[in-house]
């Protein structure tokens, strides 16, 4: 896998028509377009021998601060936040969803009318479907994971597969629980999420072999390492670095609460279990192996991230001493700061 981080090739091609954007929507958009042209020209067939992907991009903070996110998570029928690009009209666009590994339309297109949209009705990994004069372009660099909802849950099992109780629902108070859980097929398990992670990272490691799974991942979490491998490769320093790649694996994404219970020395409340913390090694210093050395520069490279990006703090444990056979880096996004050494 490639290590080099670009912003996204599709951001960058439109950034050039950056003067009319969704967020923005109509309003400031023709303020600008009267500076630029002829009031005449205005909205002057905007999409006339253009394809719908041509005019219409995801916008460069789409993907996170990193530019690597390729997830989005919202409940079905609710509002998901999606930046755009558009040159031109965007009243000519409507929209709607496909899901992926397939090209029907799941719901009635709506009008594009803003950066946000309204996610699929249905649980299932989407992508988003823009639709004009006859044409249509689907946007396949994000996906739009549409939640089962929590309360879907029934006893310890959402729909046969075994996650246990979470201590929200037995103490309730200052226990959290997550909003929901993406449905995860065994088609799906190689579909990026980001650059360098795919949704089979963060599954949890159990026993259970029924289809489809469920798994709680967060965003955040998700930008926030793709953040530190960035990190780890500047503190590399060298001209060759990013040309390599970065040797890396996840150790333990998602862990349901009845998996967290057999994880030696696990935390009785686990960030796992809330799809906001990866155990991850990173082969830091480029020297083929997974060392405590290694674990270190990740350490100073989620420091520096923290520092940078503090809404994206959290906790972060150290797992190097000869009891594990990988040394290994807990990084969570939990909203606070808190470290310690396993």
């Amino acid at each position: 896998m490639a290590v080099e981080r670009r912003a996204p090739r599709r951001a960058e091609q439109h950034r050039r028509a950056g003067w009319l954007t969704v967020a923005a929507f109509l309003t400031a958009a023709l303020a600008v377009a009267e500076l630029r042209q002829p009031a005449s020209n205005i909205l002057k067939k905007p999409f006339e021998g253009l394809a719908i992907a041509d005019i219409v991009a995801p916008s460069a903070d789409a993907y996170g601060k990193s530019g690597e996110v390729k997830l989005r998570v919202a409940l079905p029928g609710e509002s998901v936040e999606f930046p755009l690009e558009v040159e031109g009209d965007p009243t000519k666009i409507r929209y709607s969803w496909v899901r992926t590994g397939s090209d029907s339309l799941v719901d009635a297109a709506r009008p594009l009318s803003g950066a946000k949209l309204v996610a699929p009705s249905a649980p299932g990994m989407y992508h988003l479907a823009l639709l004009s004069a006859g044409q249509r372009s689907v946007l396949s660099d994000m996906t739009v994971a549409v939640l089962v909802p929590f309360a879907e849950k029934v006893g310890s099992s959402i729909n046969g597969y075994r996650i246990g109780t979470y201590l929200a629902e037995k103490l309730g108070g200052r226990h959290d629980a997550p909003e929901g859980f993406i449905e995860v097929g065994q088609s799906d398990v190689d579909l990026p999420v980001t650059k360098h992670f795919r949704v089979g990272d963060f599954l949890t490691h159990d026993n259970q072999s029924t289809w489809p799974r469920y798994v709680a991942l967060d965003p955040k979490l998700l930008d926030k390492l793709e953040l530190v491998i960035e990190e780890v490769i500047r503190m590399r320093g060298d001209s060759t670095a990013a040309d390599r790649s970065v040797a890396l694996d996840v150790h333990s994404g998602f862990r349901t609460p009845i998996h967290n219970v057999s994880v030696k020395r696990s935390a009785r409340d686990s960030r796992h279990q809330y799809g906001d913390a990866a155990d991850v090694t990173i082969d830091a210093n480029f020297d083929g192996r997974y060392t405590a050395a290694d674990s270190r520069l990740v350490a100073l490279a989620v420091e520096t991230v923290e520092q940078d990006h503090p809404e994206l703090r959290g906790g972060m444990g150290l797992y190097t001493s000869r009891r594990y056979n990988t040394p290994y880096v807990h990084i969570d996004a939990r909203g606070k700061r808190a470290r310690w050494r396993g």
